[in-house]
């Protein structure tokens, strides 16, 4: 829920209310739209024309369409393959490829000499290896489990688990 709201936020500058985020607990749970109404107190023509609209406010945000039988395989897609930075107001410029984590210590190399400046291959490679840290704190703050992320991330779980003991 959390995931959708940022994005929606990041899009649309307006959070999810209480009744939208029913509606997609709701699917999300297999409840038809009558079973949500009546939960909830609503009548069931509000919460289906709510339903509506948030469907299509939420194609909009995740550029695909979003309808009640695909929310949770779009959701799931999202969350585990995009990472979202930043307070952009198009969240699609926010999004983020993951590529894979290599945690395994570099070859032995002469100490540098601090005088000169660091290699710019080698200050790239600790700029992504740094990015991909965040990504992995981030899919934590999303929920995901270390084994979700390594699945996600296509990497292995002990790399994964490796990221706490960097901090």
């Amino acid at each position: 829920m959390q995931f959708v709201d940022e994005a929606v936020y990041t899009n649309t500058g307006k959070r999810l209310n209480n009744l939208q985020r029913k509606i997609i607990s709701g699917i999300l749970n297999r409840q038809r739209y009558a079973d949500v109404a009546e939960t909830y107190d609503y009548s069931s023509q509000h919460v289906k024309k709510a339903s509506h609209e948030l469907l299509q406010m939420l194609s909009e945000v995740f550029g695909e369409q979003v309808k009640k039988s695909n929310l949770e395989s779009v959701l799931e897609r999202h969350i585990n393959l995009n990472i979202t930075f930043g307070n952009e107001n198009n969240i699609n410029k926010n999004i983020i490829g993951i590529g894979c984590i290599n945690n395994c210590p570099e070859p032995s190399t002469p100490t540098p000499d601090k005088s000169q400046p660091e290699n710019p291959d080698l200050q790239q490679q600790k700029s992504k290896n740094q990015t991909k840290i965040e990504t992995i704190d981030k899919l934590r703050q999303f929920g995901l489990s270390d084994e979700q992320i390594a699945e996600a991330l296509n990497i292995p779980l002990e790399q994964v688990k490796q990221v706490d003991l960097e901090e």
